[in-house]
């Protein structure tokens, strides 16, 4: 059987399986006794990876099918810092799993799109939560992120999720709501209008959010960077999540 590697963001931990990656999907968002349902994301990477301080040979060797013949689903190698030392080259795909395990794959790119909201709000996935806002689109957010020397909040590495304010994003005070689902809109509207009249280019609006976010929420989608690349991983259109994917659209919309 062919094994495969991935690398899980909630929880963070680099795994091997002899499930193919939406075989892997819904065993890890239903089909586990160890854990509450609920929803995963994780990269598929190439099962060539090394890294010195990885085990990942280790892992595959004791990656083997049960006594009966079915496939092994998970080794873990590690659930330390296993995010930060994967070579963005290694990634294949991102793969989003609803918690009743409805899979979709995203394709990354180097190429990132252009962006034009006066506000924004980033749902931090690897290896931190937090739940910001910010004047700065995606790629100058992760450039202060990641790559600021002046800074004494850096990480060696970021994925993070674009998500929707609607009216917000231009008009924090007086914006309709629309169908936004977050708690507490009275704290957001306020961390929003405090980027608008402040010097500072980030807000925090939750430090303790989860990492799981409704992905109808999802505006272009997630990214990924670390010090040497970064990526992104588009979001399908509404129409083509509706047209192609739809059970997932469906099971995301709820």
């Amino acid at each position: 059987m062919e094994k495969h590697l991935y690398l899980s963001l909630i929880p963070e931990a680099l795994i091997a399986s002899m499930l193919t990656p939406k075989e892997f999907g819904v065993y890890y968002a239903v089909g586990s006794q160890k854990k509450s349902r609920g929803q995963a994301i994780f990269f598929e990477l190439d099962p060539a990876y090394r890294h010195p301080d990885l085990l990942i040979e280790e892992g595959f060797e004791r990656c083997v099918p049960h006594p009966d013949g079915s496939p092994k689903h998970s080794i873990y190698i590690t659930v330390y810092r296993a995010f930060e030392r994967i070579a963005l080259e290694a990634i294949r795909k991102l793969y989003l799993v609803t918690q009743d395990g409805r899979v979709l794959d995203l394709e990354g790119t180097e190429d990132i799109p252009a962006m034009a909201d006066d506000l924004y709000m980033y749902q931090e996935i690897a290896p931190v939560t937090p739940l910001v806002v910010s004047t700065l689109d995606p790629t100058a957010f992760y450039n202060l992120i990641v790559n600021n020397p002046a800074s004494l909040l850096t990480v060696p590495a970021i994925c993070f999720a674009d998500l929707r304010l609607g009216e917000l994003a231009h008009d924090p005070e007086r914006g309709s709501v629309g169908d936004l689902p977050y708690t507490n809109i009275d704290h957001l509207r306020q961390c929003l209008a405090d980027l608008k009249t402040k010097t500072v280019h980030t807000k925090m609006v939750d430090r303790l959010s989860s990492p799981a976010f409704p992905y109808r929420m999802l505006k272009s989608g997630v990214y990924v960077g670390n010090r040497e690349k970064f990526m992104f991983f588009a979001l399908p259109s509404q129409d083509a999540l509706r047209n192609e994917h739809y059970r997932w659209w469906r099971s995301a919309e709820m």
